[in-house]
């Protein structure tokens, strides 16, 4: 089982984000916490294998306690996935220096977020798509646009769609196939470019202007 922590100032919030992870077959809520202070205690005791924060919760804010669960220098980080109202590039930066696995907007929807949770489980990085477009939009040049590394035009086609940031579910549904076939392109995918996750295999594909 995956279990997972929930730290957000609402409770309504924190119960549905407990509805959504616990409907899952293979996950588990194992605490949930109202503010800053009591996520970092609860996660430091609890070990949890992934912790949701908000970002502004009382006592401690978010991105202060994701620093002090997987900060640098840390020695045994926690895989932590900020969940927030609030998309500023401030915010997105400093929580991805502060090792986040993830960061999810709290309208990106139930799929987005259960799948945040396993791509933090597997080492992967997951960040909603209205924010992964905003920052690649600050890339370098565009590199020429008929390097296509050897991919399949199938893998092309899943690589366009996951720079549009759908999920391995949408992807399967958009182009008829299943979840395990796309997950099958992504490995390939991730081995032919080099990249180490969903987020490295979309500006692959934004610099070379794969997606508008």
């Amino acid at each position: 089982m995956i279990r997972v922590l929930i730290a957000d100032d609402q409770a309504m919030v924190r119960t549905g984000f407990g509805m959504i992870i616990g409907a899952q077959p293979d996950m588990e809520v194992v605490g949930e916490a109202a503010d800053g202070v009591t996520a970092v205690e609860l996660s430091r005791r609890l070990r949890p294998d992934v912790a949701l924060l908000d970002i502004r919760m009382p006592r401690l804010d978010g991105l202060e306690a994701l620093r002090l669960l997987a900060g640098p220098g840390v020695a045994d980080p926690l895989k932590v996935v900020v969940v927030t109202t609030f998309d500023l590039d401030e915010y997105v930066h400093t929580a991805l220096r502060n090792g986040a696995c993830g960061f999810l907007l709290k309208d990106s929807g139930p799929a987005l977020l259960v799948e945040a949770v396993r791509a933090a489980v597997s080492g992967d990085a997951l960040i909603s798509p209205s924010i992964t477009v905003r920052l690649l939009a600050h890339l370098s040049t565009p590199v020429p646009a008929h390097d296509d590394a050897g991919l399949s035009p199938r893998e092309l086609e899943v690589v366009r769609l996951v720079a549009r940031g759908l999920t391995n579910a949408e992807i399967a549904e958009r182009l008829f196939i299943a979840v395990g076939t796309v997950k099958t392109h992504l490995a390939s995918v991730q081995t032919k470019l080099g990249a180490r996750n969903r987020v490295e295999i979309a500006a692959w594909a934004w610099e070379r202007r794969l997606v508008d």
